[in-house]
């Protein structure tokens, strides 16, 4: 049974913790805590991934699924001599919408100072341009929450080039079902594969083959499972569906894509997952996403001999201001049960 209080309550807290990518070691250290209290032992691997093994009754087929906990971000690219924060980007955040948000900034000594992303023209009483300038990331700077005035000041405060930012998830998790946060992509998967890890422990399901869950920490950037365990034959990437035209996904499904921008994943796997769908009448949706990849086309790309597939709900404003349905994550729950189980 799909646990509606307990997925969410978990996916919040997890939202709640600061991973741009680069910086998931506290996400992944709340990860391990949970999936372990539940009564799973986990590994890490040095790149930073947690894997979980599960005894499988046929032990010589390994299957893995993964779902990644890095996080769009920013870094500070450089101190401005009037002591605002240039900025690079960390994966692909949609700048516009980040004009007006708070963030941390967190040092590599510990320290974490808050500050809002503004535009280079933050005023319409003072900048003619304040309403159409771009919001691109060279047009867009960090106010600290500091007395600060020049660069040597921001630099007293152990700040500097390279410090990861984060900036807020902003979760409202509404009486209607819908989860509106940021960073949805992809804590909302992690939030399902959890519950699956505890729906199997709560009703002692041993899988039909070995099973691996991998927690990947470098998806954003486009390697988070470029490497996985050579016993692996099969992934399924659980990741989020994109809504908008000419796609069939909304937030009240479990999106099965066919193809991304590394190609078509494999025929009969999606076909498996589209027809278990259907059979079992889940809200789901075949679609395309040509400007999409997934910790499986990362592990194809790195040279794994598997057959892959990608499933997740589906999610509106993807790397904006996302949302969701709870009605989305009970989908892919269900459809995550029959693939464990081989669609029995």
């Amino acid at each position: 049974m799909f646990n509606q209080d307990n997925t969410l309550n978990f996916l919040e807290e997890l939202l709640m913790i600061n991973s741009p990518t680069g910086y998931t070691k506290h996400a992944i250290d709340f990860l391990r805590e949970s999936i372990e209290e539940i009564g799973y032992n986990t590994t890490t691997t040095p790149k930073g991934n947690l894997v979980v093994k599960i005894e499988g009754q046929d032990s010589t087929v390994t299957r893995g699924l993964s779902a990644h906990v890095d996080t769009l971000g920013l870094m500070v690219r450089s101190i401005n001599s009037d002591g605002t924060l240039a900025l690079t980007k960390l994966g692909g955040p949609l700048t516009p919408t980040l004009d007006g948000e708070y963030c941390d900034i967190m040092t590599r000594d510990g320290q974490i100072y808050t500050g809002t992303i503004l535009s280079k023209s933050p005023s319409i009483h003072v900048f003619k341009d304040a309403s159409t300038k771009a919001r691109d990331i060279d047009s867009l700077i960090v106010r600290l929450d500091e007395r600060v005035s020049n660069k040597e000041d921001v630099k007293k405060l152990g700040i500097q080039n390279g410090d990861i930012i984060a900036y807020d998830p902003k979760v409202v998790i509404t009486e209607s079902g819908f989860i509106k946060s940021r960073f949805l992509d992809d804590k909302a998967s992690v939030a399902v594969l959890v519950s699956i890890l505890t729906w199997m422990k709560e009703n002692n399901i041993v899988p039909t083959t070995n099973l691996k869950f991998i927690f990947s920490t470098y998806e954003e950037v486009g390697h988070g499972a470029s490497w996985i365990p050579e016993d692996i034959t099969e992934l399924l990437a659980v990741d989020m569906g994109c809504i908008g035209d000419d796609l069939d996904c909304t937030e009240y499904d479990v999106s099965i894509c066919v193809k991304d921008s590394s190609g078509p994943y494999d025929y009969d796997l999606t076909t498996d997952l589209a027809n278990y769908s259907k059979k079992k009448e889940l809200n789901y949706a075949l679609d395309i996403y040509p400007m999409y990849g997934s910790d499986a086309s990362a592990a194809l790309r790195g040279g794994a001999n598997i057959r892959a597939a990608l499933i997740g709900p589906g999610v509106s404003s993807s790397h904006g201001m996302e949302r969701t349905h709870i009605d989305a994550l009970e989908n892919t729950f269900k459809l995550i049960q029959g693939y464990v189980s081989i669609f029995s």
